[in-house]
């Protein structure tokens, strides 16, 4: 993931170092045969059961939008109304008639599934954990810093620094349909900062109960849109109950970032939310952040002053996505006390 770091720098490298030069990836270990998890992918078990034990599944359903109507000014009142409530109560949502066409959309899961399951030597090519590589491949962003590591391997393309993408600096295996998606997502997320572009391959876990697709997190972004397919497995905590995100045909998910929730001084919500591990295949999903850009031009954030008055004094204090970063790389923001602690005034 974008927010990678060089391995020498924590405790916990020795452990994972050797899976990790390798770089085979978790595909790697189940081309390799493998029928049982290594153990640093195996989630603490305390942690695993009390989150099952304090967080119940609910048959639920996250809201869902068709945007066909979006230009008629009634139809748009009532989109804008019902989406600004939705990030207020679920911090989710789900979009169809978006103007993405599906065509896309499975081509785009398609050439991701295609690269994962490619060549493992074209995929070491792009094995790194630089952050100042424009296109990295990896399994696990935070592998030297987590308790454990989650199920899942992810090719990064990272506009945040520059906007500027070659289409020769990606894989052959996704480029056409990556620059074509890209394009077509910016254009939906019309408030966009910078977009971080990442797409994750989960594959099939052979002890799913002992590990992740993704922990329990919140995501370091204004806003994330998430093109999944058919298999499923994302999870969003809603009062207490775990809801089953269930993927529709040509939808996209859309869920509110830390930062939206500072800028709007918590009218708008970041929630938790995971990824199971299945044995049902491989999971893939294609995930765009719109998020801060970092570097020279990196502006200062904080809660809207039009949203900040008298009865609703600011909750946050202004800060910088870099520092949000790095507070993010040392593990300290992955839930709401975290960011709290950090940010609250």
């Amino acid at each position: 993931m974008v927010f990678a770091f060089s391995q020498g720098h924590f405790p916990k490298a020795e452990p994972n170092r050797p899976f990790d030069a390798t770089k085979a990836s978790v595909k790697g270990l189940l081309d390799a045969g493998a029928t049982k998890i290594p153990k640093i992918f195996v989630g603490p078990t305390d942690e695993i059961a009390e989150d099952n034990l304090n967080h119940t599944l609910s048959d639920a359903q996250i809201p869902l939008f068709d945007l066909s109507q979006i230009q008629n000014t009634k139809s748009r009142k009532e989109i804008v109304d019902g989406i600004r409530a939705a990030s207020g109560e679920w911090g989710f949502f789900q979009l169809i008639n978006h103007g993405i066409a599906s065509s896309l959309m499975e081509s785009m899961l398609n050439s991701i599934r295609r690269f994962n399951e490619g060549d493992p030597e074209v995929k070491k090519q792009y094995y790194s954990r630089d952050r100042n590589r424009k296109v990295i491949f990896n399994s696990n962003f935070d592998l030297y810093v987590s308790a454990s590591a989650s199920w899942r391997d992810t090719l990064t393309i990272n506009l945040r620094v520059s906007d500027d993408l070659d289409p020769t600096e990606l894989p052959s295996a996704c480029r056409e349909a990556t620059m074509e998606y890209i394009k077509q997502v910016r254009e939906l997320a019309n408030l966009v900062l910078e977009l971080l572009f990442v797409c994750h391959y989960y594959p099939e876990c052979p002890e799913p109960e002992l590990t992740w697709g993704a922990k329990k997190h919140r995501d370091p972004s204004f806003f994330t849109i998430l093109l999944q397919d058919q298999i499923g497995g994302l999870q969003v905590l809603h009062q207490g109950h775990w809801i089953c995100v269930k993927p529709i045909p040509g939808s996209l998910v859309v869920n509110i970032g830390d930062f939206l929730q500072i800028i709007s001084n918590k009218r708008l919500m970041s929630v938790e939310h995971r990824v199971l591990a299945n044995r049902m295949g491989p999971r893939v999903s294609v995930a765009c952040f719109v998020a801060g850009m970092i570097g020279p031009l990196e502006k200062v954030y904080g809660p809207i002053e039009e949203l900040v008055s008298e009865e609703s004094p600011p909750l946050y204090r202004e800060f910088r996505p870099s520092e949000y970063v790095s507070l993010y790389q040392g593990k300290k923001l992955f839930d709401k006390s975290g960011l709290d602690q950090a940010f609250t005034i």
